[in-house]
């Protein structure tokens, strides 16, 4: 893992928005560390600065909106130190979110490459696992969607069947 990959993955603290509407999630292409990926918005918390303060100057600076914090979802305490607490955001109907920047990134090819509403269905199933952990569950009308799921296995890249068709212990 490089030194800024491990900052952002184990050391530093970071505040993320979860902010829904119309049952789709308020997302970023991001390219980081080699790959493009979709997260929330969200990003390090300054010296003396609040969690909730961090997530709200984060949203402005990523999605050129001013948000309120509805709750607090999950505080996460990482292996070098950090800690990452995930919120809900509220924006205002009449606003929509543009792509901004993050001024810790300056350059030509900054890896934030757009702010879009996203279903579910078309996030990938490790970006989506980022999300569980952030406390989408326990956003309203998550936890009926993932109810209404089947319990059929659907780890990627995993078949759970042997060569006779039976499934085989995971």
């Amino acid at each position: 893992m490089q030194e800024k990959e491990r900052e952002y993955f184990c050391d530093r603290s970071r505040s993320t928005a979860i902010v829904v509407r119309n049952g789709k999630i308020l997302m970023e292409r991001v390219f980081y560390f080699g790959r493009e990926f979709f997260t929330v918005p969200g990003g390090g918390i300054e010296p003396g600065e609040t969690p909730e303060q961090a997530v709200l100057r984060e949203l402005k600076e990523e999605c050129g909106v001013d948000g309120t914090v509805i709750r607090p979802l999950t505080v996460q305490y990482k292996n070098g130190g950090g800690v990452d607490y995930a919120f809900e955001v509220g924006i205002p109907e009449d606003l929509e979110p543009v792509t901004g920047y993050d001024p810790e990134e300056p350059g030509n090819d900054p890896p934030l490459k757009e702010v879009l509403w996203m279903r579910l269905d078309e996030i990938s199933e490790k970006d989506r696992a980022f999300l569980w952990s952030y406390g989408l569950m326990s956003v309203k009308g998550f936890f009926d969607e993932v109810r209404s799921w089947g319990d059929e296995l659907s780890y990627p890249g995993t078949d759970h069947r042997d060569k006779t068709g039976e499934s085989t212990p995971v």
